[in-house]
């Protein structure tokens, strides 16, 4: 399943040339479930996964709401603290970010923090809508979305300047499969919003 990459490897080279097809990239801290999210929405079953070391690249194709018939090339990023220097290098051009969160790793949930602030403050990610999968609701202790938009700062997205940014929390189960589409829909509804929103301001500027 998915593939490695080595170091010397060019990212770019690796992306399709189709059209139509948007890129997202799914980041977070290791055993947030990003993987098994990843390929509950490939194959709408649970399939026991192991560590990423490198990446997990699926087309995902959306089933709910606008997002229906909508191709997502979907790139999963391995987690450890080792390979978080490498997310820049996969979030580059994309069309949209996930992040996805452990509810109940409360321990690591200031860590989470600060590699999604980071992420969002990379100047080649400016304005790149983010949807934040608050994963693993079903696990007794699971903070709320509520809860979690307040522990992970989100209210900083909204501000000015290079960390402007649509974004959406959304409660999850990447096991039952729960959240995931509907998530998957608002972030397609956020990545036209900032097409809209671009293209305005060009229409501006002339």
């Amino acid at each position: 399943m998915g593939a490695t990459m080595g170091k010397n490897s060019s990212l770019l080279d690796a992306l399709p040339t189709g059209q139509g097809t948007l890129h997202i990239v799914m980041l977070g801290l290791d055993s947030a479930g990003k993987t098994t999210a990843l390929y509950r929405l490939k194959f709408d079953q649970y399939l026991n996964t192991v560590p990423t070391i490198g990446f997990n690249c699926e087309k995902i194709k959306g089933t709910v709401g606008r997002s229906k018939g909508i191709n997502f090339l979907m790139w999963d990023v391995g987690g450890q603290e080792k390979l978080r220097p490498l997310w820049k290098s996969y979030t580059r051009c994309t069309d949209g970010i996930v992040f996805v969160v452990d509810s109940v790793d409360m321990e690591r949930m200031e860590e989470a923090k600060m590699e999604l602030l980071k992420t969002a403050r990379s100047s080649d990610n400016t304005g790149v809508p983010i949807l934040v999968l608050a994963n693993k609701q079903d696990l007794p202790g699971a903070k709320d979305s509520k809860e979690l938009e307040k522990l992970l700062g989100l209210h900083e997205f909204t501000s000015t300047g290079c960390c402007s940014h649509l974004w959406h929390i959304q409660a999850a189960c990447a096991i039952t499969g729960e959240g995931l589409h509907e998530g998957l829909d608002i972030l397609y509804g956020m990545i036209l919003k900032r097409k809209k929103i671009s293209k305005q301001n060009k229409r501006k500027i002339r």
